[in-house]
């Protein structure tokens, strides 16, 4: 067993002083690269004379003659031309987020040929990424985002500066970081983080593009646009203008628990990129009226477009009454956390009302029906608060699904006179709300939350029979099954 684990270690630090290697490789590659650039005009003046003319007069020419054939279909179209694309080549964007709003803005900014792209992202890459984060790749996993990214992206055009952030978003680093740039992307899926990043541009100056995508839909937005002065009602709204209030903690759901069409969140990362683009090439004067763009995959039409209004008068960030500054923000005395409230696990239940899957399985172990009975043990009831679409993905033997969504639809009742029993609810099925059975209840969910719902609410409708029956919850849901007890239980 000894000699197995040396192996493994053994492997284990020359794969990492392989990829260490590589690394070095890259850097000293991308370095050349970049010094063959420089030499080429330098180059040019030891060429013999009539050469040396031809060469002199190419010079004149702003681009290069790679970056002309390179860039030549999109500077043709009359609203990029040759000023867009030189506006392209100096400017500097940062985009807030390499997953899957990011990986398709870069992409497509970096094609465009824009001078300096910086990547802001903590996160490595993980598996479940891949079908929508188009800028990584399989052998990536494990890497950090912005590594990743910059790798593709340097394949894709080696003429961009990429600049990697390696660390999430911080109000005390926001600033600094925004200050080296012209505008930026909202590429997140938070609101904690939305405002910072809205604050910040606002602050700084800097027009921002902002979009979200969930499940079969998503929003667009430019925002301060033009970036006016704090006070100046000229000015585009911000991320507070439009939304001053966040949406309740509770409410807010991510990819991982929501779930996410890859070309959806694509379709919104690619129309950030063009808003960029749109951006950075217009003219001093022909900026656009502030507008919500939503996108609907499964409706006719598929986008449809509101009118939002200029700045609040009253807005925390970007009016003349403003309470949010430079200052607040990078101290943290403008806590966004505190603003936008924390979603921390579900806690409703005590101990006594919960149990883990390894318990359970202990308590009721893998056999028939018939062996339960004839062993006098209770079968227990295993209520799934999933919905439907993930119920069907993999389900545990004998479960039975009854939404959360469904579950929460109804409210507790009580009868016209007060002292009769709540009306059940049609969700309920007969064999479970009988009065004849006390078979123990179990709820299960992806991660423990809903489940602990759940059993408050058939408590609350008497299925407890006043303490008689079990009705618990599996702590850690189907992740600690798969955890716990079945570690082939599919992860999704």
């Amino acid at each position: 067993m000894g000699d197995i684990e040396n192996t493994c270690a053994s492997l284990r630090a020359q794969i990492a002083a392989t990829e260490a290697q590589l690394a070095g490789l890259k850097r000293e590659l991308e370095s050349a690269e970049q010094e063959a650039i420089k030499a080429r005009a330098p180059d040019a003046l030891n060429l013999a004379p009539t050469v040396s003319n031809q060469c002199s007069e190419k010079r004149r020419w702003p681009l290069l003659d790679e970056e002309y054939r390179r860039y030549g279909r999109q500077m043709i179209v009359p609203q990029v031309g040759l000023q867009g694309q030189l506006k392209l080549r100096s400017a500097k964007v940062l985009i807030v987020g390499a997953g899957g709003l990011g990986c398709p803005a870069a992409q497509y900014l970096a094609g465009a040929g824009v001078g300096t792209l910086g990547l802001v992202d903590g996160d490595t890459v993980e598996s479940s990424n891949l079908h929508r984060q188009v800028l990584h790749r399989t052998k990536n996993v494990g890497k950090l985002k912005v590594d990743s990214a910059t790798e593709s992206l340097r394949d894709l055009n080696p003429h961009p500066t990429y600049i990697a952030h390696r660390a999430h978003l911080a109000p005390s680093d926001a600033a600094e970081i925004f200050k080296n740039y012209d505008l930026v992307l909202d590429c997140t899926d938070n609101p904690a983080t939305r405002y910072l990043i809205s604050d910040t541009a606002v602050l700084l100056g800097k027009p921002l593009v902002s979009a979200s995508a969930l499940r079969t839909e998503g929003q667009l937005m430019v925002l301060n646009n033009p970036p006016r002065p704090v006070g100046d009602k000229t000015g585009g709204p911000c991320y507070r203008c439009v939304f001053p209030r966040p949406p309740p903690a509770n409410s807010i759901l991510s990819c991982a628990d929501g779930g996410i069409l890859g070309p959806v969140v694509g379709t919104m990362g690619v129309l950030q990129a063009l808003e960029a683009i749109k951006v950075i090439t217009a003219a001093d004067d022909a900026v656009q009226p502030p507008s919500l763009h939503i996108f609907s995959a499964y409706s006719s039409p598929l986008f449809r477009t509101i009118k939002l209004r200029s700045r609040r008068s009253n807005c925390a960030v970007c009016s003349a009454e403003a309470s949010v500054n430079l200052e607040t923000v990078k101290s943290g005395s403008t806590d966004y956390v505190f603003f936008c409230g924390s979603v921390s696990p579900e806690k409703l239940l005590s101990l006594e009302e919960r149990i883990s899957p390894l318990e359970y399985r202990a308590k009721y172990p893998l056999e028939s029906s018939r062996e339960a009975i004839a062993m006098g043990r209770k079968e227990p009831m295993i209520i799934d608060v999933r919905e439907k679409v993930q119920f069907d993905i993999c389900n545990l033997e004998n479960s039975i699904n009854i939404p959360i969504s469904s579950i929460l639809s109804s409210s507790t009742t009580k009868s016209q006179n007060g002292d009769g029993p709540s009306p059940l609810p049609p969700w309920l099925p007969a064999d479970i709300a009988s009065s004849e059975s006390n078979d123990p209840i179990y709820v299960v969910c992806r991660l423990g939350n809903d489940s602990q719902i759940a059993v408050k609410r058939l408590k609350e409708l008497g299925l407890d029979r006043g303490g008689e029956r079990v009705v618990a919850d599996l702590r850690g849901g189907l992740r600690a099954w798969r955890e716990q007890v079945d570690p082939e239980w599919p992860e999704y």
